[in-house]
């Protein structure tokens, strides 16, 4: 065999020690998963976002509260996101209008709990995967690195049981080590970059989720207080220009 083979990509990996060898599968695997985690988490946050963004939209152009959840529910589009908090604070608003005498001190915090529920079940959802990539960002050099001394100190072991040494003896067993932490920094170095990304989408969502939750609670409250008077009085007043949603949900 040559010393151009011997000093290949390929034919280095090939005969390096089997721990080394173990290391670059466990870096190769990380580095594998990582990416497939981040395609997955891309199209997630995308379609979150741009749900999001539709559905708020849709929500601020004027109508009925209860006409957006019958439109949303029609077409299943209740279930993930911003939508999946209107539904959890409408349906607990439904529930909590059965009594009449509950007042806006009764059903706003509840309506506000069941938005938050939903909120955590949806920021659980999107955050999953992200804990792997700041795993594989924070761990995979020093897995590299674990296989680089090893590598290297096989070397120069080698290297002592020999009567005379020269460079060309040791440099494959060198350049193979190198080669781990090569493939250490090549999983960390996307893992980290995709974990800060996917952490300041995640925020920009949950901020938008917090104050979507804020004024949905205005529009609960603003409408259980209009429905207190008498029943003569209960007629729908007229909506101002910069009110989205005209009157209360209406059961």
């Amino acid at each position: 065999m040559n010393v151009a083979a011997d000093m290949s990509l390929w034919g280095l990996v090939a005969q390096a020690s089997t721990l080394v060898k173990a290391v670059m599968l466990i870096l190769l695997l990380a580095s594998v998963i990582s990416w497939v985690v981040i395609f997955a988490k891309r199209r997630l946050m995308k379609r979150t976002v741009r749900d999001m963004e539709r559905f708020e939209d849709r929500f601020w152009a004027g109508g009925n509260v209860k006409d957006i959840y019958d439109e949303r529910q029609r077409h299943d589009e209740l279930t993930e996101g911003m939508p999946a908090l209107f539904a959890a604070g409408y349906e607990e608003l439904k529930r909590r209008r059965v009594d009449e005498t509950a007042t806006s001190a009764d059903i706003v915090p509840s309506v506000q709990r069941a938005m938050r529920v939903a909120e955590s079940r949806e920021l659980e959802r999107l955050e999953s995967g992200l804990a792997f990539l700041a795993t594989v960002g924070s761990i995979s050099p020093y897995i590299g690195l674990f296989g680089t001394v090893w590598g290297i100190m096989s070397a120069f072991i080698g290297l002592g049981n020999v009567q005379q040494a020269s460079l060309s003896m040791v440099a494959p067993g060198i350049a193979e080590a190198l080669i781990a932490t090569a493939m250490g920094l090549f999983a960390a170095i996307p893992a980290v970059v995709a974990y800060n990304y996917f952490s300041n989408r995640l925020d920009f969502i949950e901020n938008r989720f917090g104050t979507f939750m804020d004024e949905m609670a205005g529009i609960v409250e603003r409408g259980v207080n209009a429905a207190t008077p008498p029943p003569r009085d209960r007629a729908p007043r007229k909506a101002e220009p910069a009110e989205p949603v005209r009157t209360a949900p209406e059961l």
